[in-house]
């Protein structure tokens, strides 16, 4: 596995990784990895010809007051994972590679970006879609890979895509959970015994509100309210939000049936985490043939 920190030579690297028509897949982290970022790895590498990969801890997506400084990192043993899956090329800049002295550009997502992740870290996704759109431009790659666990993000970069006419397939991929259901997150190993014990609601009310759905409840303020009512019970939980909206646009939704997203995220002491659950369009009753 190649290891490059500059611009200029990821870029020689990556078109020498896509001649002779190969496709290249790329999948950008912030390091710490976990099962879920190498199972990104395993879908680039069983739909793409080769794969690359970024560990860039990106400043301007954190606030002043964010875990920036206290995010971990864990480069050594996140490159041991990336060469043991079979990743070609590993591209880790140093933030004066990506945000040179003088920089002045970001891209904006401004409506679907300022909806949940969004309304409560104002410009965090303005710094994703920015380190994304630098990633894209640089590696070019033919696919690109993300978690269905950051839903908010994953409408973000959609309509970024879109509306710049990236030539750039994303392929968003399960979230990956633990045995207990906790949804796995680099954030998960700042938790005290006690508060991932405490961070399990996320999952329990979603599956509270996936059984409400089942039995036939399609009212989304009712399916919110079961989601708020299983984190309100554990009084350490400190609830960010809980909503269900559209998942493209994350806009609120009162009826589920044409399909929704239903996210939650919430802080367990100082560490804030985020889980959700994708419905698709409900099947619509057929009227039985009635004959005289």
């Amino acid at each position: 596995m190649q290891i490059l920190h500059t611009i200029a030579d990821t870029r020689a690297a990556c078109k020498a990784l896509r001649s002779y028509g190969r496709t290249l897949g790329l999948v950008p982290t912030m390091g710490a990895l976990h099962a879920g970022h190498l199972s990104l790895v395993r879908a680039a590498r069983a739909g793409c010809d080769r794969v690359a990969a970024t560990i860039f801890v990106n400043p301007t997506q954190f606030a002043p007051h964010e875990d920036l400084a206290t995010y971990p990192r864990t480069f050594a043993e996140d490159c041991a994972l990336l060469e043991r899956e079979g990743v070609d090329l590993l591209f880790a800049p140093t933030v004066d590679e990506m945000y040179p002295p003088g920089a002045e550009t970001f891209v904006d997502v401004p409506h679907i970006g300022a909806r949940l992740d969004g309304a409560s870290r104002p410009h965090h996704f303005r710094g994703v879609a920015t380190v994304v759109t630098k990633l894209f431009h640089i590696l070019q790659p033919d696919r690109a890979y993300f978690g269905q666990k950051d839903a908010a993000q994953v409408a973000v970069l959609q309509a970024m895509v879109r509306d710049l006419h990236f030539d750039i397939e994303l392929t968003i991929c399960p979230t990956v959970r633990d045995t207990d259901g906790l949804a796995l997150s680099s954030r998960n190993r700042n938790l005290t015994a006690e508060e991932r014990t405490q961070a399990l609601a996320l999952s329990r009310g979603l599956q509270r509100a996936a059984q409400s759905i089942a039995e036939g409840n399609h009212d989304a303020t009712h399916l919110q309210a079961l989601l708020q009512q299983e984190l309100q019970h554990n009084r350490n939980l400190t609830l960010d939000y809980a909503a269900v909206v559209n998942p493209h646009t994350l806009e609120p939704l009162t009826d589920i049936t044409a399909g929704a997203l239903i996210a939650v995220a919430a802080w367990a002491g100082k560490t804030r985490l985020i889980d959700n659950l994708v419905l698709q369009p409900q099947p619509v009753p057929q009227c039985e043939e009635v004959h005289a």
